[in-house]
C-alpha cells in the first residue's frame, strides 16, 4: 500500500497514567481494565485516511513511565515528529513530571510537537487538576495543544491522534 505520509508518535508519561490503555483503545477499540506495565517501549501502526491527503500510517511508540525505563527515550526520539503527553486528571504529580520529561522530548527537535492530554477524563468525580489548570500548563510549556480523554469511554481518543496528524502534515509542508 502507498501512503501519503508516514509519522512517528511518541506517548510519553508517568507509570500508570494510561498511554498504553489510550493506544490500545485507539488501535483496537477496547479497553483493558488491566493492564501490564510497559517495560521499555512498545511499538504498534495504525493507518488512518485524512480527507484531501490520502492513508497516513503512523508509528505509534509508547513508552514505559517509570523513571528506570526513561534513560532509554532519547535515542528512540529521533525522527519523531509528533508527541502526546499523557497525565491523570486525578493525580496532579504526573502533571509536574512534565517539566522533567520535556528536555528528553525535545532532545533532536526543539519545536516538537507536543499535545497535553489530561487522562482518565471518566474520573472527572476525583479531578484534582483542573481542566483551567491544564491548559494553562500547556500554553506556559509551548505545547501545541489540549485535550482531556478517556480510555475507558472512548472520550477524544480519535480526536487526538487524528489532530496530532494533520498537524504533523502541516508542520511537514513547512
Amino acid at each position: 500500500m502507498n501512503f501519503a505520509k508516514t509519522f512517528k508518535i511518541v506517548i510519553a508519561g508517568d507509570g500508570g497514567v494510561g498511554k498504553t490503555s489510550l493506544t490500545n483503545k485507539y488501535i483496537t477499540g477496547i479497553f483493558n481494565e488491566s493492564t501490564q506495565i510497559t517495560i521499555g517501549v512498545e511499538f504498534f501502526i495504525k493507518d488512518l485516511i485524512i480527507e484531501n491527503v490520502g492513508t497516513v500510517r503512523l508509528q505509534i511508540w509508547d513508552f514505559g513511565g517509570e523513571e528506570r525505563f526513561r534513560f532509554l527515550l532519547p535515542s528512540y526520539m529521533r525522527g519523531t515528529q509528533g508527541v502526546l503527553f499523557l497525565y491523570s486528571i486525578v493525580d496532579p504529580i504526573t502533571l509536574m513530571h512534565f517539566d522533567d520529561w520535556l528536555p528528553i522530548l525535545r532532545t533532536f527537535d526543539q519545536n516538537i510537537s507536543i499535545i497535553l492530554v489530561g487522562a482518565k477524563a471518566d474520573l472527572s468525580h476525583m479531578r484534582k487538576v483542573s481542566t483551567s489548570e491544564a491548559i494553562n500548563f500547556a500554553k506556559s510549556r509551548k505545547c501545541i495543544g489540549f485535550v482531556e480523554v478517556s480510555a475507558k469511554t472512548g472520550q477524544n481518543i480519535e480526536e487526538v491522534f487524528e489532530t496530532l496528524t494533520k498537524i504533523m502534515i502541516k508542520n511537514s509542508k513547512k
